[in-house]
């Protein structure tokens, strides 16, 4: 360890004309990761194929510096990027794809929403369904809670049956879609010379830097 650049070539060369582009990403991604969570270089940085990566902790910086948070729309991005990243969430658990794909049992809600008081900073909501179990879900304890607390403070008057993550327009309320929010975000990252990430890449990066922070896998997996 590291892995040679050598060695990663002749890996990828054996299986590029038997796997697919997104096949083969995936396995030098996890091998690029592994070499992360390790601590060690990664010499195979080239081979990646449209690897978009995951987020880090400087991408958000990046993108919270750029957001206006007198705007809804802004805030209630701001809250779903903090919730992907350091919840390890899928989007899919969170946003919708669109207005008319809502479903009361698959999608969290502003109903689903619940915290303890007594000066304890904590915030568990109830995801329905999830990507991973296709199946009812255990409740999530998420942080920080600060961009969740200020979306809700925002974005009032929302229906209980509304999208949790809904934010407020001049005369009605309007859920925030995939599409809406990824484009969000890479129109501020391109602008900042970063690559275009798709959504899977804060469920990477949280749990990348979780690991990095020396935090159990047993416990992020919960």
């Amino acid at each position: 360890m590291p892995t040679s650049e050598k060695l990663i070539t002749t890996f990828a060369a054996v299986h590029a004309s038997t796997a697919s582009d997104k096949t083969l990403n995936n396995w030098l991604a996890g091998l690029h990761f592994w070499h992360t969570v390790n601590g060690t270089i990664w010499n195979g940085v080239d081979m990646l194929r449209e690897l978009s990566g995951a987020v880090c902790q400087n991408a958000l910086c990046i993108l919270h510096n750029d957001l206006d948070l007198q705007l809804p729309f802004d805030v209630i991005i701001g809250a779903v990027d903090f919730m992907a990243f350091w919840s390890c969430c899928h989007l899919g658990e969170l946003i919708i794809c669109s207005r008319n794909d809502l479903n009361p049992f698959k999608h969290v809600s502003c109903s689903n929403i619940q915290t303890l008081t007594h000066n304890t900073s904590y915030t568990s909501f109830h995801i329905p369904w999830t990507k991973t179990t296709k199946k009812q879900a255990c409740p999530h304890c998420m942080s920080p809670l600060e961009a969740l607390s200020f979306h809700k403070c925002i974005n009032t008057d929302t229906p209980h049956s509304a999208p949790l993550f809904s934010y407020r327009m001049s005369t009605r309320w309007q859920p925030l879609t995939r599409a809406n929010f990824i484009n969000c975000c890479n129109n501020i990252w391109v602008q900042n010379r970063f690559t275009n990430m798709p959504g899977h890449a804060f469920h990477i990066g949280g749990i990348t830097e979780l690991l990095l922070q020396g935090v159990n896998l047993d416990i992020i997996s919960v």
